[in-house]
């Protein structure tokens, strides 16, 4: 159980209040991404037709509020690299991370994707694999990771990539209020590995997904609940752990989630796959890539969920 997390949660005090001229910046058409490093309410009618940026911490406690405005804008390229919002742990210049926490995002149309990062966020990924591969991993990806990260009343618009991905010891996400629409490759919510305890409430979720429309990787103690899904004939929620890929030992088990009381349309009907644990179990490839350790995923390449709270989903 991850008891020691409450400590990371505690919230920061918001940033201070955006000046005109940052305000300025952030509504210039723009291909290159803003740092955000204050707090901003839209005025009627404003955009944020560029990337943000919000990382480290100076990220801390900066909070956006669109008021039915828009970040991105339809011709703008995104991409994993490129998000339409990333919240981001700084590494330093010893090799450490500094998280990002305490960020709000609420009313807005998100056009593309949102990204949280930890360890990694340099797009590499040297330091997970050598930080998964010694006891302790999962504490030290949720301590370099972003938390308390607040998204409510949003519409994500996917163009590809994910929508929302949760990235490695990610812990404290609320997506709530909100839905999910557009198009993705793959799914349209990912919980990475060692993540925890971020909740996904009251939310529709319609995005037209490549696979399974949220993935719970190695990632635990989640709640999912009171979500309406559109399945379009994709599976819904899979509980897994992508057992070395990249050569990252999976340390933590999809365990101790809650997924209650969401419902699911548009289900196949030939295999009607709502929830669904141990979805993998080692059956990929790249599972022997991070062998030759006494933990984890590197001795065992299956899922091994335990604990999780299934009940009251609907198929309608």
């Amino acid at each position: 159980m991850l008891e020691w997390l409450a400590a990371v949660l505690i919230p920061h005090p918001p940033a201070p209040p955006c000046t005109d001229e940052q305000k300025q910046i952030l509504t210039q058409v723009s291909d290159t991404p803003v740092r955000l490093e204050c707090s901003v309410t839209l005025a009627a009618g404003d955009t944020i037709p560029r990337p943000v940026l919000i990382e480290g911490r100076t990220g801390n406690g900066v909070s956006i509020d669109c008021q039915g405005g828009t970040v991105g804008r339809p011709n703008l390229a995104v991409s994993t690299r490129r998000p339409t919002i990333a919240i981001l742990s700084r590494k330093t210049d010893n090799g450490g991370w500094i998280p990002a926490r305490s960020v709000r995002i609420r009313n807005c149309t998100v056009l593309g994707n949102i990204r949280i990062f930890g360890m990694g966020a340099d797009g590499e990924y040297d330091d997970l694999r050598q930080s998964s591969r010694s006891r302790g991993h999962t504490e030290r990806a949720i301590l370099a990771a972003p938390s308390d990260i607040a998204l409510e009343g949003l519409t994500i618009t996917g163009r590809g990539s994910i929508p929302l991905y949760v990235g490695p010891g990610v812990s404290g996400v609320v997506l709530k209020d909100s839905t999910l629409n557009g198009v993705t490759s793959a799914t349209a919510i990912y919980l990475d590995a060692e993540s925890a305890r971020n909740h996904i409430t009251g939310n529709r979720i319609f995005t037209r997904t490549g696979r399974e429309m949220i993935a719970i990787d190695g990632s635990a103690e989640n709640r999912i609940s009171n979500n309406r899904f559109d399945l379009h004939g994709k599976p819904g929620v899979f509980l897994y752990r992508n057992c070395g890929e990249r050569g990252v030992i999976r340390h933590q088990t999809p365990s101790r989630n809650t997924i209650t009381d969401n419902s699911f349309t548009g289900a196949s009907w030939l295999r009607p796959r709502l929830v669904v644990e141990n979805a993998r179990n080692g059956r990929r490839s790249y599972c022997r890539d991070d062998a030759g350790y006494p933990f984890g995923s590197s001795i065992d390449d299956r899922d091994n969920a335990s604990g999780n709270i299934i009940r009251g989903n609907s198929r309608n």
